[in-house]
């Protein structure tokens, strides 16, 4: 007779275990789905990108055009109306050939080209 009694205190607790850890498996899915759904929620929804207008038409490889503006070397883009950069160079530290070029509004293709004017120039 106790062997019955054992049997069922047996079953009974694989039957009691078995439910909690269906439960807890319950449970947890739906914890997982709810944070999900949250995460979801909470991402931003890309915005359009505001566009900042100009003045002039330059677009991007025109090549650019390195100025003299109150005595310092300014590099405009291609459509020599928009300023790209301002340097700290100043017009009177370039040899006078490259302050006559610059004066002239010397061209430039490449911004490695760009690049490699400014450095060779810069203090």
């Amino acid at each position: 007779m106790k062997q019955k009694y054992y049997i069922g205190f047996f079953v009974a607790v694989f039957v009691f275990v078995s439910m909690i850890g269906i439960g807890y498996q319950m449970s947890y899915r739906y914890a997982m789905d709810k944070r999900l759904t949250v995460v979801q929620e909470e991402e931003p929804v890309p915005e359009k990108e505001e566009s900042v207008t100009t003045k002039g038409t330059a677009e991007k490889n025109e090549g650019y055009y390195l100025c003299e503006l109150e005595g310092y070397v300014v590099v405009y883009l291609g459509d020599h109306e928009t300023i790209y950069e301002m340097t700290e160079i100043p017009l009177d530290a370039l040899p006078e050939t490259v302050q006559e070029e610059v004066k002239d509004g010397k061209f430039v293709e490449t911004a490695r080209e760009l690049y490699g004017f400014l450095e060779n120039y810069s203090s």
